[in-house]
């Protein structure tokens, strides 16, 4: 079976499965790392050094802005040549791609290191935040070459036709960095530095690894004479990128307003800054986890989605966006049911230190994440918007949230009945950005029905016009055999 027959032939439920798990596991991994730190310092080390890591974690956002903008859209170029058989330009696609993740990683690990106070302060430190932060993001921001040029290589890794070790790669980091954690901060007793340093090492490994494949790619070869600077292959790679960079913009964005408004306001309150700093940072990671696989599983049923709409199997593309909900449903409705219930013991895996800490917390999940079960719908109608090419509708969803509701939602409820109420903003943000993604959803459906019957209609005419055809045939065969 051709892969195009696959696509308008094979059972979606199978297709979405096979498409899809390998990238969510290897994304779920991806994200859990930023958690798993968050776990080991919180409970070794203190609150405060929790509070610090999120102050950071914009900055490795915005790595992979990057990676969004310029190399995991190599890897896309890699697999599009690959299929016209022009191995010699897909070699030098996937070159730019490195050698622009060498070029702006060195560029980006100056930036931050010489900078880095003033980067401190516009993503909210505090001055009881500032010694963590400070030592913290000084020796991640020291990784951040093996970081950024390590997902490049597995991007064009599984491009080369092999997910599996992409996967592997992904899994020995977060094994490394999950064993190195306890050893640095419970065992030895090092603090935040080591727990910074487990991250690089881990890093430094799996980047290594992936060199040691990128040698050995199976698809094409590299050579050392197309790693240039190529204004033609940067600029088609980053246009490709562009609507994921936004929604990385977005993630950063909301991150900085919201950490800045905690640490300017939240000090005349009971919680001070630090507490809410911390807690809605975890918050945040968590429902990050949890968009991931959403995410991936959306963007996975594109191809699918893509070529069935081409192909008029208009009944397909239904089908596959119901099944996507469907699932996706699953994974939030179940997330909200433990942040509803469960608040308390949720916190206490990353450290609870007294009670204001497990109050606010408690707060902030059942109140931020009132109506995040909506995320079911929301991600899944941006992606699908994308897959059958309306740009428009899907850039629209894809800012409704973070940017178009959210952070206004910020400063309207805040100012209107007070800094309790930031915390009503993500409730806020979720509903409406629903209600909009819903309407568009709606609206496709029914013209999807209609063009599926108008599809039919057109083949009943033709199978009827061919029946007739047959039928006239018959009779013009069965009179000239008669006059014969």
């Amino acid at each position: 079976m051709t892969k195009e027959t696959f696509l308008w032939k094979e059972k979606i439920s199978k297709l979405l499965i096979s498409f899809s798990i390998p990238c969510v596991i290897s994304f779920i991994v991806n994200a859990l790392y930023n958690i798993v730190d968050q776990i080991f310092i919180g409970r070794g080390i203190w609150y405060l050094a929790n509070g610090a890591t999120n102050i950071v974690f914009p900055l490795t956002m915005i790595c992979l802005w990057f990676w969004c903008l310029f190399w995991d859209w190599s890897a896309s170029w890699l697999s599009l040549k690959l299929w016209e058989k022009r191995k010699d330009e897909a070699a030098k696609w996937v070159a730019t791609g490195i050698f622009m993740s060498v070029i702006t990683s060195l560029i980006f690990c100056w930036i931050t290191l010489t900078f880095l106070p003033q980067l401190l302060n516009l993503f909210g430190c505090t001055d009881a935040l500032r010694e963590y932060a400070t030592t913290y993001g000084w020796i991640i921001m020291l990784g951040i070459p093996f970081f950024m040029i390590w997902i490049t290589l597995n991007s064009i890794i599984r491009a080369d036709g092999n997910p599996k070790f992409a996967m592997l790669s992904m899994i020995i980091w977060a094994v490394i960095n999950t064993l190195l954690d306890p050893l640095f901060i419970f065992v030895l007793d090092l603090g935040i530095a080591w727990a910074a340093y487990a991250t690089i090492i881990s890093q430094f490994i799996t980047f290594s690894l992936n060199t040691w494949y990128i040698t050995r790619l199976n698809s094409i070869s590299l050579t050392r004479n197309i790693f240039t600077f190529d204004l033609h292959y940067i600029g088609k790679i980053a246009g490709l990128g562009v609507s994921s960079l936004i929604n990385q913009i977005s993630i950063v964005a909301v991150i900085a307003v919201s950490n800045n408004l905690l640490a300017k306001y939240w000090s005349l309150s009971k919680y001070w800054p630090d507490i809410p700093i911390t807690v809605l940072g975890i918050v945040m990671k968590l429902a990050m986890i949890l968009n991931s696989i959403i995410l991936w599983i959306s963007v996975w049923s594109q191809p699918i989605v893509g070529y069935n709409y081409w192909a008029k199997l208009y009944h397909r593309v239904r089908e596959t966006l119901n099944l996507v909900l469907i699932v996706c449903s699953i994974v939030w409705i179940t997330a909200f049911i433990l942040f509803q219930t469960i608040p308390g013991l949720i916190i206490w895996i990353f450290g609870a230190w007294d009670a204001l800490y497990i109050e606010f917390a408690i707060l902030a999940f059942k109140i931020y994440l009132f109506f995040c079960f909506c995320y079911w719908i929301q991600i899944p109608a941006w992606i699908f918007f994308q897959s059958i090419w309306k740009s428009r509708i899907s850039v629209l969803l894809s800012l409704s949230r973070q940017i178009i509701i959210l952070i206004p939602a910020f400063f309207i409820l805040w100012h209107i009945f007070g800094i309790m109420w930031i915390l009503y903003a993500g409730a806020v943000a979720d509903f409406v950005s629903v209600l909009l993604a819903l309407g568009f959803l709606m609206k496709e459906n029914k013209s999807l029905c209609k063009k599926h019957n108008k599809e039919e209609d057109i083949k009943e005419k033709s199978l009827k016009s061919t029946n007739i055809s047959k039928e006239l045939y018959e009779i013009v065969a069965e009179r000239s055999l008669i006059s014969n």
